[in-house]
């Protein structure tokens, strides 16, 4: 039987859902797979420390997820084309001695917005966040055609950051970045909100911006997967928006992860079915 040992690095992780996800669907392969939490804050180590401390250990591959998916990438030996591309890396390959970053993310959720949100209009679409998630997620949605995504973030470097690496990637008129003082101006003229921030994360309670904001006319999509239903879609449901949880996204980007790990063939289909019973437990 073939042996595999991942994990997963990142801060306040203690409630993800990733070692039950990937083990159920290791288990219909006939694998022994060990998936663990490397949190940061439990540990006391950053995220060099423990790349090269997995990589000591004989670790086959790392999931990374915030606040680490860019702090990693100096410790990393080689990027694929597409976490070179976006920055930012949320699954880390072993490959003898060298470890080498990939991103799935932004496949991850393009996938879940392609089947949960298939024909919402995306001419117009506001996104919180500008970190390694938000890269992804944006990067995402000029790909399945938006016209325009613009970036706002508490920090407003990273948000004209993130703006200036898309306009390259996709054309000048695609992509811009404002302020958080620019939001009800935005958000009223918005078909979506995409959210790509930890707000609404378990260790990270509350909402990612004033619930007065929100609107019918919109769509919002939220990144984080728990809580599946985070304060954010809460108020957004209620109002009658059309809303995207975060579920698909990490079931997809940990199929693709999973590939990657064990150059098996995950089924998506049953990932889901696995999510929505780990969350019901």
């Amino acid at each position: 039987m073939a042996s595999f040992l991942t994990g997963l690095i990142g801060s306040g992780i203690g409630p993800s859902l990733s070692p039950p996800l990937h083990e159920r669907e290791a288990a219909h392969h006939r694998l022994h797979y060990v998936y663990r939490l490397l949190d940061t804050d439990r540990l006391g180590l950053d995220v060099g420390e423990l790349v090269r401390t997995a990589r000591r250990f004989g670790y086959d591959g790392l999931n990374i997820t915030h606040p680490c998916k860019q702090s990693v990438i100096p410790h990393l030996d080689e990027l694929s084309p597409d976490a070179r591309m976006l920055g930012a890396v949320n699954t880390v390959v072993f490959d003898g001695e060298r470890a080498i970053g990939h991103n799935t993310d932004w496949t991850g959720f393009a996938e879940s917005f392609a089947r949960g949100l298939p024909d919402a209009p995306t001419r117009r679409i506001v996104q919180l966040g500008a970190g390694g998630a938000g890269a992804a997620v944006a990067h995402a949605l000029l790909t399945l055609g938006a016209d325009r995504i613009t970036v706002v973030d508490a920090d407003p470097a990273r948000a004209s950051a993130l703006a200036a690496e898309l306009t390259g990637r996709f054309g000048p008129e695609r992509a811009r970045h404002a302020t958080p003082a620019e939001l009800p101006e935005l958000l009223a003229e918005a078909d979506g909100l995409a959210h790509a921030t930890p707000t609404g994360m378990a260790h990270h309670p509350g909402l990612p911006l004033p619930a007065g904001l929100l609107h019918p006319g919109l769509w919002v999509a939220d990144i984080v997967y728990r809580p599946l239903e985070t304060e954010l879609l809460k108020q957004a449901r209620a109002l009658g928006c059309r809303t995207l949880d975060g579920g698909g996204m990490v079931v997809f980007q940990a199929a693709h992860a999973f590939r990657l790990f064990t150059d098996r063939e995950p089924d998506a289909e049953r990932m889901l079915a696995h999510l929505t019973d780990l969350i019901a437990v």
